[in-house]
C-alpha cells in the first residue's frame, strides 16, 4: 500500500490501466504501467452482469483473485458503493480483498436503483468516517479513493458540489477524490486547489492532455471502461468483417 500510495505523489501523474481479467492484467504490466485498476463496468459485463451494483460480490471477487495471482502489480479495485448499504459488510468486503493483496479501492457517492443518483453529502460522509476507523482499527492497510459524481450525473454546479463534498471526504479520511467525467480545466485547477488529497480524473474525449493534468497538478489518469470498449469494438468489426468476406483472413490481419 505504501509504494501505491507514493505513486500518487510523483510530479507526473499515476496512469492506472483498468484491467477486467487476468490477461487483460498481463498485457498491463507488459505494457510497463506501475500500477492497474478494475473497471466495475468491465469485469460485469465479462460476467453477464449489468453495471451498477448488479454483480454479486462473490463474483467481483473472484475475478480479482485471478488477476492478483496473474499479476504482481499493484492493483486497486472498483467497488461501487460497496456492495452493501451496511457499513459493516463494505468493511468485511474490503478487508477480504486486502487479504488478497489489493492496495486500494474506489468507493462512489452515487448510488443505483432506477436511475443513478448521489447520496446525500453528509450521510456518506458519516459512512465514510465509519469504514475507516473500522479498517484503521483491524490494522487494514488499503488506499480509499473516493468518487464523487457530480460531474458523472451533470449537476448544473457540478463544481460547487464536488468542492464541498471533496472537503468532507477529506474530514473522514480518504486517501485520495475521483471525479469521473470532469474535463474543463477550470474545474479540475479548482478541484485540486480545494484539497490536500491527490486527484485522480477520468480518460474522456475532451480531456487535456497528461502534460495540461500534470501542470493543473492531478496526480492520478485513469481509464474507466474505455480500453474494454474499445477491445469490443474491435472484435464487433472483425466479427462482421469474417462474415462478409465470407473467409477468415480478418482474423489474422
Amino acid at each position: 500500500m505504501k509504494e501505491f500510495e507514493a505513486f500518487h505523489q510523483q510530479v507526473e501523474p499515476l496512469i492506472l490501466a483498468n484491467v477486467w481479467d487476468a490477461e487483460s492484467a498481463k498485457r498491463a504490466k507488459q505494457a510497463g504501467y506501475q500500477a492497474m485498476g478494475t473497471s466495475s463496468a468491465a469485469i460485469a459485463s465479462v460476467l453477464g452482469y449489468e453495471d451498477g451494483g448488479k454483480m454479486p460480490f462473490e463474483a467481483l471477487l473472484f475475478m480479482v483473485k485471478r488477476i492478483v495471482a496473474s499479476c504482481s502489480l499493484p492493483l486497486s479495485v472498483d467497488i461501487e458503493s460497496g456492495f452493501s448499504a451496511d457499513p459493516k459488510v463494505i468493511v468485511e468486503n474490503i478487508q477480504q480483498l486486502a487479504e488478497i493483496g489489493v492496495v486500494g479501492v474506489n468507493i462512489e457517492d452515487s448510488i443505483v436503483t432506477s436511475t443513478r443518483d448521489l447520496t446525500d453529502k453528509y450521510v456518506f460522509q458519516s459512512m465514510l468516517k465509519e469504514i475507516i476507523s473500522e479498517l484503521t482499527l483491524q490494522g487494514t492497510p488499503i488506499f480509499i479513493n473516493v468518487r464523487c459524481d457530480a460531474f458523472l450525473l451533470g449537476l448544473e454546479h457540478a463544481r460547487v458540489e464536488a468542492i464541498t463534498r471533496a472537503q468532507l471526504y477529506e474530514e473522514a479520511g480518504a486517501n485520495g477524490l475521483f471525479f469521473p467525467c470532469v474535463t474543463k480545466e477550470a474545474d479540475i485547477e479548482a478541484l485540486v486547489k480545494s484539497t490536500r488529497l491527490p486527484i485522480n480524473v477520468m480518460t474522456m474525449p475532451e480531456l487535456p492532455n497528461f502534460k495540461a493534468l500534470t501542470l493543473l497538478g492531478v496526480k492520478r489518469i485513469s481509464m474507466g471502461n474505455f480500453a474494454h470498449m474499445s477491445i469490443y469494438k474491435q472484435l464487433d468489426c472483425i466479427l462482421n468483417t469474417v462474415k462478409e468476406q465470407g473467409c477468415h483472413s480478418a482474423l489474422f490481419t
